[in-house]
């Protein structure tokens, strides 16, 4: 969220990440999914730098703890879990609402907390929690791309930390005395952060823990977080994809506070009331939309939380077989597209088979369509189905409504797996599944 500011050097937010994302890659400091760039790199000794927090009183003082969902920061939320502390984990990308909450199976076993804390026990052990529901956090774990010893954070640039607790602030779940910790590598903390890339907008943190210390930040004096939502750095495009935003934005106009967008304040001059007025009541009509929507899915979440023993037995012999012909799959992606038959008989011509389709070929084999999924996930891509050919090394794609081609081409661009780069591009019909 904003890279514009740049020293007479040349140093620059992208600059910064682009350096450590080579870094990282040139001396192999990452473990899957590679390569790092673009993501909250999942650095080597992750779990050794989330083994730091038991020596913070903060973390041990903490009954509420809020922990991004990204890999490197697995072992921080089984951490959590283990001591009894209640985990609250951002939705991916905003994309459902704000938080979960992970609720686990009654008397769990270690190995029952370590699913918890993966992405897919995120999914299946959480139970949403409503903008109207009273949360206080203590203790908010997060990853970094660059980190510096005075407090300063450089995220994956994409802004979702800081808009989630910039959120947080609007909830009243937490306040600017607020601890903030990160892990990283020790490659990633780094002293020449200039301090004039620090926006208004941007997240400070507390401590950061790597794999061989705990650094301190001591920066009561100076430190920065969003005071609430600053609607007018968000772009129209932002705005739409967090859904939640309809709903906050409504509750924020009706207190009396601007909520104008970056591109109404760019483009308003000279507008009519009357035209502000239509806004207003579009953006009633938007809030009255997703607060349905919003229960549906919750009434929705509520009714699958409660599991049998026979529904998980079949869940897991599922899982075993890797594919389930009769009933798709509950989490947000399915392996098996209703689409599937009709698609593929008319692969012949070579003209593009739908406008939300990507292929995925050179796929290794051995490679599991769960690590996939969970790859993909971790990039950002939002996905409606996986039609999964990975014994064939390919896949298809179908995106959800909310996602660009473009965007997933870029995302998975230089993605590879099993140490075998894949490539991407818009499904064909001469992708042919018979090849």
């Amino acid at each position: 969220m904003g890279d514009s500011k740049q020293s007479d050097l040349g140093i620059s937010k992208a600059s910064i990440r682009q350096k450590i994302w080579d870094h990282l890659e040139k001396h192999n400091l990452a473990n899957f999914p590679r390569p790092v760039h673009h993501r909250i790199p999942n650095f080597k000794g992750a779990a050794a730098a989330a083994e730091k927090l038991k020596e913070v009183d903060a973390f041990n003082k903490a009954r509420t703890v809020k922990i991004n969902p990204d890999k490197p920061q697995e072992h921080a939320r089984f951490l959590t879990l283990e001591a009894h502390k209640t985990l609250l984990v951002p939705t991916p990308r905003l994309r459902t609402g704000l938080f979960n909450r992970i609720v686990p199976p009654t008397n769990p076993t270690k190995e029952q907390l370590r699913k918890c804390a993966t992405s897919q026990g995120v999914r299946e052990f959480s139970v949403p929690v409503g903008l109207d529901d009273p949360v206080s956090v203590d203790l908010v774990i997060i990853g970094s791309v660059a980190v510096s010893p005075q407090g300063y954070r450089i995220g994956k640039g994409e802004g979702f930390a800081d808009m989630e607790y910039a959120m947080m602030v609007t909830m009243g779940a937490v306040s600017i005395d607020t601890v903030i910790i990160t892990t990283v590598h020790d490659c990633q903390v780094i002293d020449d952060i200039p301090a004039h890339l620090m926006g208004p907008h941007d997240l400070m943190v507390d401590y950061i823990l790597t794999p061989t210390r705990i650094i301190h930040c001591d920066n009561k004096q100076n430190r920065t977080a969003p005071s609430g939502i600053l609607w007018q750095r968000l772009t129209r495009e932002k705005f739409k994809q967090i859904p939640i935003l309809k709903t906050l934005r409504y509750r924020e106009e009706k207190a009396g506070k601007d909520v104008r967008l970056k591109d109404e304040i760019d483009g308003c001059e000279g507008q009519e009331v009357k035209g502000q007025v239509q806004q207003v009541k579009g953006r009633m009509s938007d809030v009255k939309d997703e607060q349905h929507k919003e229960q549906r899915q919750n009434n929705k979440t509520a009714t699958h939380s409660k599991r049998n023993s026979d529904t998980k037995t079949s869940r897991e012999n599922t899982s075993k077989s890797g594919f389930n012909d009769k009933a798709p799959s509950r989490g947000i992606y399915s392996q098996k597209s209703p689409q599937k038959s009709s698609a593929l008989k008319s692969l012949v011509s070579g003209k593009p088979v739908a406008s939300n389709r990507v292929f995925v070929g050179g796929l290794p084999r051995g490679l599991r369509v769960k690590d996939f999924k969970e790859a993909i996930c971790e990039a950002g891509v939002e996905v409606r189905y996986v039609t999964w050919h990975g014994g064939r090394g390919f896949a298809f794609l179908t995106l959800a409504a909310t996602e660009k081609v473009q965007n997933v081409l870029d995302k998975m661009n230089g993605m590879s797996f099993l140490g075998k780069s894949v490539h991407v591009e818009i499904a064909h019909e001469n992708h042919n599944v018979n090849k």
